[in-house]
């Protein structure tokens, strides 16, 4: 027990009142006066940039120990740059933070304000937060849609005295009195007012997420794991409890059924939306490949790291493919609303632009082995390039010259969002299927697939600016083909491929062509987002835009450990760029699928190889143009190509070894280019001549590519690109 002198203490400390702390918006004024990143403010005080972040934005408050600390650091700053007018101040203005879709769409739902806009205040806290009522108040200045002001998603977890809680971004806690999965569902829509908007005028709300814990999953009736065959079927059986608890309450599943993620509805009334989704971790909704150990995190952890993925990405609706799938659809929606008609009402038309409703049906060029539309070819038939697209990622590799056996090191560089970076400008088509032509013109600005010939290109003589270049053509991979070797004789290519025979100088003369006369850049929107997302990210490690190369590369060293939260959602928004691009042209999958059969993918109007086909075309191209332009500066060629990284023989270990920089911090033209931004390129690896040497013999593969193991030197550690 407490003597009473303590006692007495303790009470005069009550009274006397905690020092305040200056409001956020000071704290980010004398940070920034003082010329500290929210990185490295981060680093000193022990915590995660994103935490900093929410400090000076006013979602949460610092709490013990760190906020003694802090507030003395902001006291000492205060002294030195002492605000210039403290008695006026005028809020910032408001920047509304972009919002999402949907993944399978439940039926009869249509675009309409969530029902949580008409929904009060529900009851909230913050975990050390002294006034509820201050805790449950938007910060100032902050556009946030009052049907959404608790975030897009709540990780639902329960404490230690069996209370029910919701962990939202920005490290609000809110306290859940739902007691089964119905209740939960309704308390969501109507009190929780967690969603985000529609990131286009003529789509859909982000519905909110719930991310249940595995003491979560107990408390409302379901397994914390899956069994074998439950795992196998992605779903609990339709007999489980839970789901006939749902259905007596009138909720209805999608077809994707109760499994790791999974969308709960009510068929619209009065063109009012009632729909949330669960993410279920321990049933492996969060794949390790994309997601790390975030399914391990605890709740406040994995909430404000998924909080920040959908932020600025999209509220996730499945796996990162499916996320950037439907990323595309949000910012270009199927339908619009239509002009008033003679009675004042609208109806739903095409929106321009977009892919439409409808799937389409591809060529026989574009399809892929099994589909339907060549379900007459003999059973085991092999399609040769003359009978199929393959725009496929470099993997290929040369043995080294005598002269770069003599050179030290091999340095590996890498190609920051490859994919996004060749999505950007892309020229795709659009909702018109393609239309089939013969001898027709080339033109470089009409997306489609052509039958050309190009095995008269001739490496060792090619345009470069639009200058003529001798160049060792043995030494660099043909840009028509995935492994570096020359075709020999007609072939199906996109147009981005067959646009760049042209540009370095040489005629083409297609055969026939299946072209596409409505285009667009359907990507751009998409490129600008995941960019914006991944070098928000990157600043958040360390690593901004205004870097000098050498800067750049000390920046680089050790950035995922800087802050391993912002690490997760890196490689999240990473892998949303390479999975959503593979779910184009996304395989049959499951035992029962026979060739000639369709699969479910193929009713999706996203279904389109074609657009998969010119985003790996340019970026594969965009490789090659890069390495032609060092070669013809500088002489130097690279000995291995795997996807976005290309590795050179160096006397140095440093990327600046390979690439000239002058003095005013300018390289090649058209070549490669340190720096954070997509397209650019970054440090992947560096080992020696002798390593690769002795790789060559204890693998003993004529066709080993060094740039799988470049990275890290060992051999069972591949890497497989972005």
């Amino acid at each position: 027990m407490p003597t009473q002198d303590e006692l007495f203490d303790a009470v005069d400390a009550l009274l006397a009142g905690e020092p305040q702390m200056p409001s956020p918006a000071e704290r980010a004024r004398l940070r920034e006066a003082a010329g500290i990143t929210q990185a490295r403010l981060a680093q000193v005080l022990g915590t995660t940039t994103q935490t900093v972040k929410n400090w000076e934005a006013g979602r949460s408050e610092p709490r013990p120990p760190r906020r003694a600390p802090y507030q003395r650091l902001l006291e000492g700053w205060a002294q030195k740059y002492p605000a210039p007018a403290p008695e006026t101040f005028t809020a910032p203005a408001a920047c509304p933070e972009p919002p999402a879709p949907a993944a399978e769409e439940p039926p009869g739902l249509e675009a309409a304000p969530s029902p949580a806009a008409a929904a009060g205040p529900t009851a909230l806290r913050r975990p050390g937060a002294r006034n509820a009522a201050w805790a449950s108040t938007p910060p100032p200045a902050a556009a946030i849609d009052p049907r959404f002001v608790n975030g897009p998603l709540a990780v639902v977890d329960v404490g230690d005295g069996g209370q029910v809680l919701a962990y939202c971004v920005g490290g609000l806690v809110l306290d859940v009195p739902a007691k089964t999965l119905p209740s939960l569902v309704e308390w969501t829509l109507a009190e929780a007012q967690l969603g985000a908007e529609r990131l286009n005028g003529s789509g859909k709300d982000a519905d909110p997420l719930l991310v249940l814990t595995r003491a979560a999953l107990e408390r409302f009736g379901l397994p914390a794991e899956l069994t074998d065959e439950e795992r196998l079927a992605a779903r609990l059986p339709d007999t489980h409890k839970a789901i006939a608890q749902l259905t007596r309450a009138q909720w209805q599943l999608t077809k994707r059924g109760l499994g790791p993620w999974a969308r709960i509805y009510r068929p619209a009334q009065g063109g009012r939306r009632s729909c949330a989704q669960l993410c279920i971790p321990s049933w492996n909704a969060l794949d390790t490949r994309s997601w790390g150990h975030a399914a391990d995190l605890p709740p406040a952890e994995l909430a404000s790291v998924l909080g920040t993925y959908a932020t600025r990405v999209l509220t996730p609706r499945g796996s990162t493919a499916v996320t950037g799938l439907e990323l595309m659809t949000a910012l270009h929606p199927p339908t619009r609303a239509s002009a008033p008609d003679e009675t004042g009402k609208r109806h739903s038309e095409h929106n321009p632009g977009s892919l439409g409703k409808e799937p389409m049906e591809p060529p026989p060029c574009e399809a892929t082995d099994g589909h339907p539309v060549l379900a007459h070819l003999p059973r085991f038939h092999i399609r040769t390039p003359a009978e199929k697209l393959l725009e496929e990622a470099y993997d290929w590799a040369r043995p080294l010259t005598d002269e770069e056996c003599m050179r030290r090191h091999l340095v590996g560089i890498d190609v920051n969002m490859a994919f996004a970076a060749s999505a950007n400008g892309a020229i795709v088509g659009l909702a018109t299927p393609p239309v089939h032509v013969t001898h027709p013109d080339f033109d470089a600005k009409t997306p489609g697939s052509w039958l050309v010939d190009l095995s008269h290109v001739d490496l060792s003589q090619v345009k470069v600016g639009k200058q003529w270049h001798t160049l060792d053509g043995d030494l660099l991979p043909s840009p028509f083909t995935p492994t570096g070797q020359c075709p020999d004789g007609p072939a199906w290519y996109a147009t981005p491929t067959v646009a760049y025979a042209t540009e370095l100088g040489y005629d083409v003369a297609p055969t026939e062509a299946f072209i596409r006369p409505e285009s667009g850049r359907y990507l751009d929107g998409w490129y600008k987002r995941l960019r914006d997302a991944y070098v928000s990210t990157m600043a958040d490690l360390g690593v901004t835009e205004n870097l000098t190369p050498p800067e750049l590369l000390a920046a680089m060293d050790g950035y995922k450990q800087r802050d391993p939260q912002m690490a997760i959602v890196l490689d999240a928004i990473k892998s949303t760029v390479k999975n959503g691009i593979g779910k184009f042209q996304e395989k049959a999958r499951g035992g029962g699928w026979r060739p000639g059969q369709p699969w479910p993918a193929l009713t999706r109007p996203t279904w389109r190889p074609d657009i998969r086909a010119v985003v790996i075309s340019r970026a594969r191209i965009g490789m090659h143009r890069k390495m032609v332009a060092l070669a013809a500066a500088t002489g130097r060629y690279p000995v291995a190509v795997l996807s976005d990284c290309a590795v050179y023989a160096a006397d140095g270990p440093s990327p600046l070894d390979v690439l000239p920089y002058d003095d005013a911090g300018k390289t090649v033209p058209g070549s490669f280019r340190l720096g954070v931004s997509p397209g650019m390129v970054k440090h992947e690896g560096t080992q020696t001549t002798l390593w690769a040497e002795e790789l060559r013999e204890r693998v003993q593969a004529p066709e080993l590519n060094l740039a799988r193991y470049i990275k890290t030197g060992d051999v069972n550690t591949a890497d497989t690109g972005e």
